[in-house]
């Protein structure tokens, strides 16, 4: 199912925007001052995988709080597969940054860690990917939330469902343990050092 098809209420978006605008314009205390939970999928193939994971988890406590990480898995290249074997996991944060403000944070931080522009899914030091920013859901030129991919994606459900599986996406009403049940997940496997 693909989320691109779906467009949120006129409203959510609506109401977003007025948050957003009396906070920027006015100063105003609103809601978007308390803190969001938010999920990232965080994703590696390129070099030594464990210790770039590691570092984008430290870089995004900068600005994050990090509250809870997955464990590691190792999955087979999805969208592209002449690559090397991917290292996933999903990291559970708080914040109280916008979602824009977020979403630059995030692609300004693949960059600081090293990612190239190569072609859509393809290698990659890292891929941050918003998941989901609460029950939220926006659509503009920029940033789709939750993420239009999390519904067909193993290597995003299976450690995502480590940490919340009775979430429900706020768009098609699944939880993720339900989302997970839909999808073919041998090719995604727990990662051990050895």
């Amino acid at each position: 199912m693909s989320l691109r098809t779906l467009q949120p209420s006129p409203s959510i978006i609506y109401n977003y925007r007025v948050r957003l605008l009396l906070k920027q314009e006015k100063n105003i205390n609103t809601d978007t001052d308390s803190k969001h939970i938010v999920y990232l999928s965080l994703g590696t193939n390129l070099g030594d995988r464990s210790a770039h994971l590691q570092t984008a988890i430290e870089a995004l406590s900068t600005k994050l709080d990090v509250v809870e990480i997955s464990p590691v898995y190792e999955t087979e290249p999805w969208g592209y597969s002449d690559q090397p074997q991917f290292l996933n996991q999903v990291v559970k944060c708080q914040t109280k940054l916008d979602p824009e403000a977020l979403f630059g944070f995030i692609k300004q931080l693949e960059i600081d860690l090293g990612r190239e522009k190569t072609f859509r899914f393809g290698p990659r030091v890292i891929d941050i990917d918003l998941l989901f920013i609460d029950e939220l859901i926006l659509d503009t030129p920029n940033l789709t939330v939750p993420h239009d991919g999390i519904p067909d994606r193993a290597f995003v459900l299976v450690p995502l469902a480590d940490l919340a599986p009775e979430f429900k996406h706020p768009v098609i009403g699944l939880t993720v343990e339900e989302m997970l049940a839909q999808v073919d997940t041998s090719g995604v496997a727990l990662f051990s050092q050895a």
